[in-house]
């Protein structure tokens, strides 16, 4: 081993946070309790009381109503309900999908673009929107792709593998604009990534109807996640057999798991502020020194290539630094890496089967770069000696691939 590390590193943040102990805590208490949610006896109403204070609690941070808040069993599921479970309400009303015009950013997680890929099946148009070469969309691209028939617009907040951060109200106000000019409804749906970690997360500011969020994201348990859905949003169920969720989400509540989201999401809003000055420091640092000490490397996304903490601060999550270096083998720097004790990754672990990064191929027409991506995605427990530690094991692995040498 050409590395032995006293201890590892984890700098995949963005693919799987650890829970923090807020949300285990609470999960812990909610766990004692034995009653089904739907049932009316003393041990389901305990239970069901917990489930709404979860509720109540998410509603808070989205700065919406409890009612508008859908448990579901993660963000994957939040994105099908509100993607899908539109088409289905639309076909129920038109019979058919045919005419209705589709917007998707071309950007987006698999969770998001397979969801329109299977609109397409079902008979809608759907739109790719282009980013530019920082992973961004500005309004008067989305202006020119509206049409008259157009339902439905999906842009993601924090782009999970380049940390764009999207202007979401500044589009708003170009969909309502539309609407109101062409007497149409076009609803507005966000996956929200990992951006309420470090923006507030108000979902009437930022003009969406639909808002996709998953606990595992912040720090919370895996197998939870939620739908904001304004009261504009026509969503037909997906998952049957039950009348959860307002008739939206069959199936037994996970009482334990909603309580654990919510306090995972709670804590987050409390340090979203010093966090983000934090991360954002060490990202830049990182930055820094990885490109002072490896030739031919790029920044992918909304990061200012000149590093500094002012750098990307308003277009880019603080915590994700995206990279590719001429002349490697990306999987085989991680794998490198990982033998040095530091877990990074090449792009989001939902999409490892492709060959190359579809959000950096977007953003730029250099091939390489989508072949040869790293992702360094950073959190609560990441400190400047890893900054030192995880750029110097990097800049090795790189120079003895480049030698031919293994590693």
């Amino acid at each position: 081993m050409w590395f032995l590390p006293k201890r590892r590193i984890y700098m995949d943040y963005a693919s799987a946070p650890p829970v923090r102990r807020e949300a285990i805590a609470a999960m812990r208490k909610a766990e004692r309790l034995v009653g089904n949610p739907g049932a009316i006896h003393a041990e389901a109403v305990a239970a069901k009381k917990r489930l709404e204070e979860a509720r109540e609690v998410i509603a808070k941070e989205l700065a919406c109503k409890a009612r508008e808040v859908i448990f579901t069993s993660g963000l994957t599921e939040a994105n099908n309900l509100a993607i899908i479970g539109h088409a289905k309400a639309l076909e129920r009303i038109r019979r058919t999908l045919a005419g209705t015009h589709w917007i998707v950013s071309a950007i987006e997680h698999p969770s998001v673009l397979e969801c329109f890929a299977e609109v397409e099946r079902l008979g809608g148009t759907v739109e790719h929107l282009k980013p530019d070469a920082k992973g961004m969309f500005s309004e008067s691209v989305l202006a020119q792709e509206l049409r008259h028939g157009t339902v439905f617009v999906s842009i993601g907040w924090g782009n999970h593998e380049i940390g764009t951060v999207q202007p979401l109200s500044a589009l708003s106000r170009v969909i309502r604009e539309h609407e109101k000019k062409n007497g149409t409804t076009i609803l507005f749906h966000t996956d929200a990534g990992q951006a309420p970690l470090y923006r507030a997360p108000q979902v009437h500011t930022l003009g969406v109807d639909l808002f996709s969020i998953g606990s595992n994201k912040m720090y919370g348990p895996h197998g939870s996640g939620a739908l904001y859905m304004s009261n504009r949003a026509q969503i037909a169920p997906i998952i049957l057999g039950g009348s959860q969720e307002r008739g939206l989400r069959a199936g037994t509540e996970n009482v334990a798991l909603a309580a654990g989201f919510a306090a995972a999401l709670a804590r987050a809003g409390q340090e979203r502020v010093s966090e983000a000055v934090r991360l954002m420091d060490l990202r830049d640092d990182l930055w820094r020194r990885v490109r002072d000490q490896i030739s031919g490397v790029v920044i992918n996304g909304g990061q200012s290539a000149g590093g500094g903490s002012s750098s990307g601060g308003k277009n880019a999550l603080p915590h994700l630094l995206n990279i590719s270096i001429s002349d490697i083998d990306s999987e085989y720097i991680v794998l490198a890496l990982d033998r040095a004790g530091i877990a990074i990754s090449t792009k989001s672990a939902c999409n490892e089967g492709e060959s190359m990064s579809h959000v950096v191929r977007a953003i730029s027409s250099d091939e390489w770069r989508a072949k040869n991506t790293l992702r360094f995605s950073l959190g609560r427990e990441t400190s400047t000696k890893d900054i030192y530690r995880a750029a110097f094991a990097l800049a090795t692995a790189v120079k003895l691939f480049r030698e031919k040498r293994m590693v």
